[in-house]
């Protein structure tokens, strides 16, 4: 969907296919759970909430960004793939689910132009004659450039191309997809959304029709989803799919919108005024909380948590990073663009005055669009499709007939690779504490933003903050029932009385996964942040300056095999905060590192015989991020 991928790599991709406004806790939120099961709950209800791993962030053909790159899998062969079955990738090889099939999984393709771009290659649709899509699918480069960066110049402006706007068939097509997930949806097993990606782009940065500050929002319908999807061809502003979201909840249409890549918008996701640039108010907060509780904060197209230059003393701050604009080799602005600010920033402006538009929980993705994601290092496919499926093409091995890294051409493909697609990453899920796999109970605990983020390994994360905590509590059977009972998980607010909170924090390691270094819990107020690391892998202690002694654990970059150290399994710790100061607000997070382990373009590299890029790293710490615990002084 970018400048130069529609250029040469495009048009060989289609020759070769052608053919909160008060501090009251929602009750939802605040509740802990039923001690006794309801009499229609699904087997495997659990009182005190069992972890469900999926990726909410999932493009088929019907995309109009999929399909023009070689991508012909359905919602069907996604929801398939997620529930462990083999499906082809556009360049030929299988994919299989690493980790084995997942909880939950939605398909979002963009409401843009949704199915048109398969309909204009079918010779059984009218708008195969279109000259749009005979140009298209020609076997001219400069053709099939041009009419596809007039679809993205339409998506990003709002002003539709009214040939090609076929309006019955994009609905027909929604119809089809909120069909797939109503088949595949199986209560108690596995849970699916009706869902969409509404795509607005800032006019900031973009050329060729494509690029800009992303400002793209997927959204989830609980339950029943209208017959027409609100898309950037309607607005590109997002508050009034907000506007749209509220007019269907009055209806009876429950929805949440997430964004995603706010590292990539330019500085504009958590921009300090309106879309048209008024000042934010009350009003503005507590829509955006009502219609968007979650953000995304890490998937193939890079992190979004933080940046080295908002937290310099932060040492894990600068992983996997992706910074260009879409579609440009533009660097994004930074501020504006990282979670860990926006809650600096919210904190700033309920203490001035009095609202907070940034009180959002956490969740992960792949943004796959392929159909299925690739969330493992050493199994990892990139997400486009025919242009970045294959090792050379993402740099992680030399090009074709090149023997050393020296020697790389200077051609489209090893420009993309330098700048995109070796930057991106094998990312992530969502982890959900939840009662239950249904679609009401996960649906419920991305209300209350009981979520967390993984890069892509299943590890399981808890988090609790309350006032009676005890250290005999960690060893308790019931701690979780303890736990909530006493005080709030993630996602909660947690109203000062007149001493020190304690935390719990509790992470689990992936067993297919690398063991667990330690756990961190990142503090943020209206002017300072600070990373405590709050427990650490072999019973070690942190020193005076918060931070565990090094566990011993290593990386044969040559053979990808790891020395674990004193790696942990299972981390668990009450935990408070050496600086508490009892009148400030403060916003609590968690975030867990596993041992380093390669990075999938080591592995690639490996298997190839060649060394590593040396402009990539070599290695990752694969981690998890908790959604915050908010702190409200008392009254």
């Amino acid at each position: 969907m970018w400048k130069a991928l529609t250029l040469a790599s495009t048009a060989l991709a289609l020759v070769a296919c052608s053919g909160n406004k008060d501090e009251t806790v929602p009750a939802e939120q605040a509740a802990a759970p039923e001690n006794t099961a309801p009499e229609d709950a699904t087997p495997g209800y659990n009182a005190e909430r069992n972890a469900y791993f999926g990726d909410m962030h999932i493009h088929t053909r019907n995309s109009f960004d999929a399909y023009i790159f070689n991508v012909r899998r359905t919602a069907d062969d996604a929801y398939r793939f997620a529930r462990g079955e083999t499906i082809k990738h556009p360049s030929g090889f299988d994919m299989t689910i690493a980790g084995g099939p997942l909880d939950f999984y939605t398909v979002t393709d963009h409401a843009e132009y949704l199915g048109v771009l398969p309909a204009m290659n079918s010779k059984d649709s009218p708008l195969s004659q279109l000259p749009r899509a005979k140009a298209m699918f020609s076997t001219d480069p400069d053709s099939i450039t041009a009419a596809f960066q007039g679809v993205g110049a339409s998506v990003r402006s709002g002003e539709k191309i009214e040939d090609m706007y076929d309006e019955p068939l994009i609905n027909s097509v929604w119809a089809q997809n909120i069909a797939a997930a109503e088949q595949y949806n199986e209560p108690g097993v596995f849970t699916t959304f009706s869902a969409y990606e509404f795509t607005s782009v800032t006019s900031q940065g973009g050329t060729g029709g494509f690029g800009g500050g992303n400002l793209h929002r997927n959204v989830f319908f609980r339950g029943e989803a209208p017959a027409r999807a609100f898309s950037t061809l309607d607005s590109t502003n997002p508050e009034d799919l907000w506007d749209w979201m509220d007019a269907q909840r009055a209806e009876g249409r429950e929805s949440i919108a997430i964004p995603h890549n706010p590292n990539v918008s330019d500085g504009q996701m958590f921009r300090l005024e309106t879309y048209t640039g008024e000042p934010l108010d009350a009003a503005y907060a507590e829509q955006r909380m009502r219609n968007e509780p979650l953000v995304e904060v890490t998937q193939v197209k890079g992190t979004s948590e933080t940046h080295p230059d908002l937290s310099p003393n932060d040492e894990w701050a600068n992983f996997e990073l992706y910074e260009e604009l879409l579609a440009t080799n533009t660097v994004s602005k930074t501020s504006g663009s990282y979670a860990r600010e926006a809650y600096r920033n919210g904190l700033k402006l309920q203490e001035e005055r009095g609202f907070d538009p940034f009180r959002f929980g956490l969740t992960a993705a792949s943004d796959s669009h392929v159909a299925g994601g690739a969330y493992a290092e050493e199994d990892y496919w990139s997400k486009i499709g025919i242009v970045d499926g294959l090792p050379f093409q993402r740099g992680s091995v030399p090009m074709p007939g090149v023997t050393d890294w020296a020697n790389q051409p200077d051609n489209q493909t090893a420009q993309n690779a330098q700048h995109w697609f070796s930057r991106w990453s094998a990312s992530g899920l969502t982890g959900v504490w939840a009662e239950e796999n249904t679609r009401d109970a996960l649906f419920d605990a991305f209300r209350r933003k009981e979520t967390f983020a993984t890069t892509g390994p299943r590890m399981k994360v808890r988090f609790f903050g309350g006032f009676g905590y005890s250290p005999d509590m960690l060893d308790a059977p019931d701690l979780a029932t303890q736990a909530y009972a006493g005080g709030v998980s993630m996602g909660g607010d947690l109203v000062g009385a007149g001493e020190a909170p304690n935390f719990i924090v509790w992470a689990m390691q992936d067993a297919s996964s690398a063991p667990l270094q330690r756990i961190q819990v990142v503090k943020v107020t209206s002017g300072s942040e600070t990373v405590y690391d709050a427990a650490c892998s072999g019973g070690a202690v942190p020193g005076s300056n918060h931070r565990c002694p090094d566990n011993g654990a290593s990386v044969d970059i040559a053979s990808c095999s790891t020395t674990p150290g004193s790696g942990a399994g299972e981390l668990k710790a009450l935990w408070t905060d050496p600086d508490f100061d009892p009148a400030r607000r403060a916003t609590y997070y968690v975030r867990v590192l596993e041992n380093p382990t390669c990075r999938w373009s080591t592995w690639e590299a490996n298997r190839n015989g060649t060394p590593p890029n040396p402009d990539l790293p070599t290695t990752l710490q694969e981690r998890a991020y908790s959604s915050p615990i908010w702190y409200i002084p008392p009254a």
